[in-house]
C-alpha cells in the first residue's frame, strides 16, 4: 500500500513596514521605474512585495500559492551568493551538492532529485531569466547581481515553459536600465584565503538601448587536505561573466538579450569518515574487528572491511578524527573537475492592444568533467581519471511563447502558451578498478566467510594456504580467486551514452474574478516527451568473463553457490566486463500527460487571503545512463538471447506523477505578515535515486512518506 507525505508548512515573517514617499510625476519612457514595471521586478509599496509568480504583477500576499520571494536586499544582508545559500531565506527549500559541485540537487518540502545521475531530470526546476536549466545542479552557480529569486512550492506546469513535479526556483538577474551610468562592486576575504570579487556596470547607450555587464571571481583554498598527494581539496576557483542588452524603442516593445559564461577548475568533493564519537548511531561501523567476523554475520565488535583497508594501507587514524580534515586518497588519484557553462537568450515582450506576447528563445551549452577517488580511501579500489572521458555535456535549445491579457472588464485574466525544447546529452564514463582492487576484493571475500582462518593480505589471493575445502572444485575456485586478485587497473576505457530528448507542451492559466473577494483559477497543460538513447561501451576487464565461464556451472550447487556468486559479483561489479567491449545498444521512449491546477481563493478582509488548491504534476521518465542497470552482474550477457540489446529496456524508468492538495492563508499588515499552508502530496512511481556502491541508479517506487513537520 503506497504511503504519502503529509506535512505542515508555516512561514512567519515579522517586520516594521517603512513608509515610502512617492513622486506623483509619471516616469518618462525608458526610465528605471518603467523598466522595472515591465520586468515585474520585486518592489515594495506600503509594505507589500510585488512578484510575478503568476506571470502578473501581484502583491505577494495576494498570490494564492505557496511562494517565497527573496529580494536583492535580503540576499545582500544574508551574504548569499549562490542557490545553496537560499536555505536560510526560503522555508522548506534545501539545496546541496553531492559528488560534484557541478551536480547538486534541490528539494522543496522534502521532495527533490538527490544524487548524481545525468539521466534523471530535476523534480525542482531551475529557471534563470525565464530559461530552464537542464538539471538543477547547472544552476548552482555564482549569481552576479540579481533582482529577486522566487521559490514556488508544489507541482508547476501552467505558468512556465518547463514542468516540474515538486517546485520551481526562478532567478531574475538585474536588467540594464536607462537611469544613468552606474558602477558597483564588492570584495570579500575569508578564512582558507577565500577571495570573492564581484562587479557590475550599467551603461545607457541611447534613449532606447542600454547595456549591462556583471562579473564574479572566486578563489579559495580547499578545507580538506590530502596528505598522500600533498594537495588541498574542496577548493574554489571560478569566474562568471554576464552581458546584457536592453532595446526598448517604445512602451509596447522590449527586447532583452543575455549572454553568460561560467568556468570552474576545482577539486571536489572529498569527504572524511564519521567516527562513533561524532555520531553514535554508526556504532562500530568504522572500527576493525578482533578477530575477524566469520560467516558474513554482522560483526559484534567491528567491521571486516575496516580491517582489510587497514591491512592494505589505510591509516586507522582517519576513521577516528574527522575534525582533522585529513582525507584518504590513493596515490595519483584526483578530484579535479572542470566545468564550462555558456548560453545566450533573447526575450521579446510586445504589447498590441490589451494583449501581451512574450517570446523567450535560448541556447545553452554545459559541460562538466569530474575525476574522483570513488572509494574515499588510501587503498586504490575504484577511480575516475579526470578527463573528457569522465564528463557530461548538455546542448539545449528552447523556445517559449506566451500570450496573456484580460477580458470582461478585468474579470478574467487569461494566459496561453507553448513550449519546445531539444536537449542533446552526452555522457562519457571511465570508471575503473584501481591498482589494489584485486587484493581488496579477495581479502574481503576471504575475511568474511569460511576461509577466514586462511586470511593473509600479503599472500596471493589473500590466502595463506589452499587446502581442498571445496572438494574437487577447489582448483577451479582457487584459480578464479587468483584471477580476481589480478583485477587491477581494468574496467571502462570509454563508455559513451548519447541521449536526444525533445518535448513540446501547451499550457493555459486563467484567473476568474467572480467578485472583488472571490477568485477561481483554472490551469491545464499537455506535455509530450520523446527520448532516444544510443550507447557504446569500451571495457578491458577480461577477468569477469573468464570467471563467469569457470564458475557459473557451480551456481546450481548449494555448497558452491555462495563462494562462486561472490567471486563473480566482485569480478563483474557494475557489469564491468570485456564482453561489452565495442558493443552498442539503443532504445527510445515516448510519453504524454495532461496536468493542471485549480484554486479557489477568498479575501474576507483586505489583510487576509485564504485559498484551497489542487494540482497535478508530472516529471518525464527516462534512462539510467549506466551499464550497471542492465542486469545483475552474475550471469554473462550471452546468457540472454540478443545480449545487451535485449536488456536495454532495463535502463528505463517510468514517469513520476503527483497529486497535490493545499489549504493556505496569508495575512499581511504594515507590522507583520504570516503565511501558513497545510498540504498533502501523493506521488505515484516516485523516481528514487539510489546509490549502489559506485553509481546512482533510478528506481520507481509506489510512494514516499515523511513525518509531520513544520517549516
Amino acid at each position: 500500500m503506497p504511503k504519502f507525505p503529509l506535512m505542515l508548512s508555516a512561514a512567519l515573517c515579522a517586520f516594521a513596514a517603512p513608509a515610502f514617499a512617492q513622486d506623483n510625476t509619471p516616469p518618462a519612457q525608458g526610465t528605471a521605474t518603467a523598466a522595472s514595471a515591465t520586468n515585474g521586478d520585486v518592489a515594495e509599496n506600503a509594505g507589500e512585495i510585488i512578484v510575478t509568480a503568476t506571470r502578473r504583477n501581484e502583491a505577494l500576499s495576494n498570490v494564492p500559492i505557496a511562494v517565497s520571494a527573496v529580494t536583492a536586499e535580503s540576499l545582500q544582508n544574508s551574504g548569499a551568493n549562490d542557490i545553496r545559500q537560499l536555505n536560510q531565506l526560503a522555508p522548506s527549500l534545501l539545496v546541496s551538492s553531492t559528488g560534484s559541485e557541478a551536480n547538486g540537487s534541490a528539494r522543496i518540502r522534502g521532495i527533490g532529485t538527490v544524487g548524481d545521475n545525468p539521466g534523471l531530470e530535476s523534480s525542482v526546476a531551475v529557471f534563470i531569466d525565464g530559461v530552464y536549466r537542464s538539471r538543477s545542479g547547472i544552476g548552482l552557480n555564482e549569481l552576479g547581481e540579481i533582482e529577486r529569486i522566487e521559490v514556488l512550492r508544489g507541482p508547476q506546469g501552467t505558468l512556465f515553459g518547463r514542468n516540474a513535479s515538486a517546485g520551481l526556483i526562478h532567478i531574475i538577474s538585474k536588467a540594464p536600465s536607462f537611469d544613468g551610468f552606474h558602477v558597483g562592486g564588492e570584495a570579500t576575504y575569508g578564512n582558507y584565503n577565500d577571495v570573492r570579487v564581484s562587479a557590475g556596470v550599467n551603461v545607457p547607450i541611447s534613449e532606447t538601448l542600454a547595456a549591462r555587464v556583471d562579473g564574479v571571481y572566486v578563489n579559495r583554498d580547499g578545507f580538506y587536505y590530502d596528505p598522500t598527494n600533498k594537495t588541498d581539496v574542496n577548493d574554489r576557483n571560478r569566474y562568471f561573466v554576464r552581458g546584457q542588452l536592453l532595446f526598448q524603442p517604445s512602451d509596447d516593445l522590449k527586447v532583452r538579450i543575455i549572454g553568460d559564461y561560467t568556468h570552474r577548475n576545482e577539486k571536489c568533493c572529498a569527504a572524511v569518515y564519521v567516527s562513533r564519537d561524532t555520531n553514535g548511531f554508526i556504532g562500530n561501523l568504522n572500527e576493525p574487528p578482533v578477530p575477524l567476523s566469520v560467516g558474513g554475520l554482522p560483526p559484534a565488535n567491528g567491521n571486516n572491511i575496516i580491517a582489510v583497508l587497514n591491512d592494505l594501507g589505510q591509516p586507522l587514524s582517519r576513521f577516528t578524527n574527522p575534525y582533522s580534515r585529513l582525507i584518504s586518497v590513493s596515490p595519483g588519484r584526483s578530484y579535479r573537475g572542470i566545468t564550462e557553462d555558456k548560453g545566450i537568450s533573447g526575450q521579446v515582450d510586445y504589447k498590441f492592444g490589451a494583449v501581451t506576447l512574450t517570446s523567450i528563445t535560448a541556447y545553452r551549452d554545459y559541460k562538466a568533467s569530474q575525476g574522483g577517488d570513488i572509494d574515499y580511501s588510501s587503498v586504490d579500489i575504484l577511480y575516475r581519471a579526470p578527463s573528457d572521458d569522465a564528463s557530461r555535456r548538455f546542448k539545449t535549445f528552447s523556445q517559449e511563447l506566451r500570450l496573456q491579457g484580460s477580458l470582461f472588464d478585468d474579470h478574467l485574466d487569461w494566459l496561453v502558451g507553448g513550449y519546445y525544447a531539444d536537449e542533446k546529452l552526452t555522457v562519457r564514463d571511465n570508471l575503473r578498478f584501481g591498482n589494489q582492487y584485486g587484493r581488496f576484493a579477495t581479502c574481503r571475500l576471504v575475511s568474511g566467510g569460511g576461509l577466514a582462518a586462511l586470511y593473509s593480505p600479503t599472500s596471493a589471493g589473500c590466502l595463506a594456504a589452499r587446502p581442498p575445502v571445496f572438494g574437487a572444485a577447489s582448483p577451479v575456485i582457487f584459480a578464479a580467486i587468483d584471477r580476481l586478485d589480478s583485477l587491477n587497473d581494468l574496467g571502462s576505457t570509454r563508455d559513451i551514452y548519447r541521449q536526444d530528448s525533445s518535448n513540446y507542451a501547451f499550457f493555459t492559466h486563467n484567473i476568474f474574478h467572480v467578485t472583488d473577494a472571490l477568485s477561481v483559477t483554472l490551469g491545464a497543460r499537455y506535455t509530450h516527451e520523446r527520448k532516444r538513447l544510443d550507447a557504446t561501451f569500451g571495457n578491458d576487464n577480461t577477468v569477469c568473463p573468464a570467471n563467469q565461464t569457470a564458475l557459473v556451472p557451480f551456481l546450481a550447487n548449494p555448497a558452491l553457490a555462495a563462494v562462486s556468486g561472490g567471486i563473480i559479483a566482485l569480478s563483474c561489479q557494475g557489469n564491468s566486463t570485456a564482453e561489452l567491449n565495442g558493443v552498442s545498444i539503443n532504445s527510445q521512449r515516448s510519453e504524454h500527460r495532461f496536468t493542471g491546477t485549480a484554486v479557489l481563493s477568498y479575501k474576507p478582509t483586505h489583510d487576509l487571503l485564504t485559498y484551497a488548491s489542487y494540482s497535478r504534476g508530472y516529471k518525464a521518465g527516462g534512462f539510467n545512463l549506466d551499464r550497471s542497470a542492465l542486469k545483475s552482474p552474475i550471469l554473462p550477457f550471452s546468457a540472454t538471447p540478443g545480449g545487451a540489446q535485449a536488456l536495454v529496456n532495463n535502463l528505463q524508468f517510468d514517469p513520476e506523477t503527483v497529486n497535490a492538495y493545499e489549504l493556505g492563508a496569508k495575512y499581511s499588515s504594515r507590522h507583520f505578515s504570516l503565511n501558513v499552508a497545510l498540504f498533502r502530496q501523493e506521488f505515484k512511481n516516485f523516481q528514487l535515486n539510489t546509490f549502489d556502491g559506485s553509481v546512482f541508479i533510478v528506481q520507481n517506487v509506489d510512494g514516499c512518506t515523511t513525518a509531520l513537520g513544520a517549516t
